[in-house]
């Protein structure tokens, strides 16, 4: 029997560690140098093991410091805006997601204010469970001005998610975020398949397409399931 590559037995003495609670949360793991001594190999062998554990969420790199267990939530970027769907798939885990409600309404007193509409205009409305390994990580609630992108709703969400669409038909040139803690209430709960005491993230985001407000949404993650990630790199003057 073919024995496998030697990257991918660094690989799985290092998952060995993590998993067996030998590396406990914020251990620091070897160095390369270290990695590629002890298993006979280049450097560039060790990087490409721990380069596949950083990927999928086991580890974490701090430049000029080291290589970390990290707690393997999911995370996002709060100064983009990715595909959902292509963040679960670039981990190397399934993705689906489940549609609650796809339809056209009037718009309330806090929709028509965040998403600058008339009281009572029509609205799009999605309502969708996204699932990473079949884990429910994100409730999204959205609402789309039918102006910009008359063609929502005729969708097929199992397909494409709605910021894959949103990006197509108007590509985004300005955001807002706002995030705080939350608790959910039974439906919502229900919906992410955890308890209503469970701390939760809540987003608000609002997207623009030149001077266009196009999308209103209302994002909920388990807290222990994901967190919110920002970097600022300031330039040298």
């Amino acid at each position: 029997m073919t024995s496998p590559p030697l990257y991918q037995q660094i690989r799985q003495h290092l998952l060995d560690k993590i998993q067996c609670g030998d590396w406990q949360l914020n251990h620091q793991i070897p160095t390369e140098e270290r990695l590629a001594k002890d298993f006979g190999v280049s450097r560039m062998t060790a990087n490409k093991a721990i380069r596949d554990l950083v990927q999928q969420g086991y580890l974490v790199r701090q430049p000029g410091v080291g290589t970390f267990v990290t707690d393997r939530k999911v995370e996002s970027s709060l100064v983009e805006v990715y595909n959902i769907a292509e963040e679960v798939l670039s981990r190397g885990h399934r993705y689906r997601n489940k549609v609650i409600s796809q339809e056209a309404i009037e718009a309330d007193d806090e929709v028509a204010l965040r998403l600058g509409v008339r009281l009572g205009s029509r609205v799009f409305h999605t309502l969708l469970v996204h699932y990473e390994n079949d884990i429910p990580i994100q409730l999204e609630n959205r609402y789309v001005n039918p102006r910009w992108v008359p063609d929502y709703l005729d969708t097929d969400f199992s397909r494409h998610t709605p910021n894959e669409v949103l990006v197509a038909a108007c590509p985004m040139t300005d955001m807002e975020h706002i995030v705080e803690a939350v608790l959910v209430d039974e439906q919502t709960a229900k919906w992410l398949s955890i308890d209503t005491q469970t701390p939760c993230l809540s987003m608000v985001r609002r997207t623009w397409s030149e001077e266009h407000l196009i999308s209103y949404a209302r994002l909920i993650h388990p807290g222990d399931r994901y967190k919110l990630r920002s970097s600022l790199q300031r330039k040298s003057a």
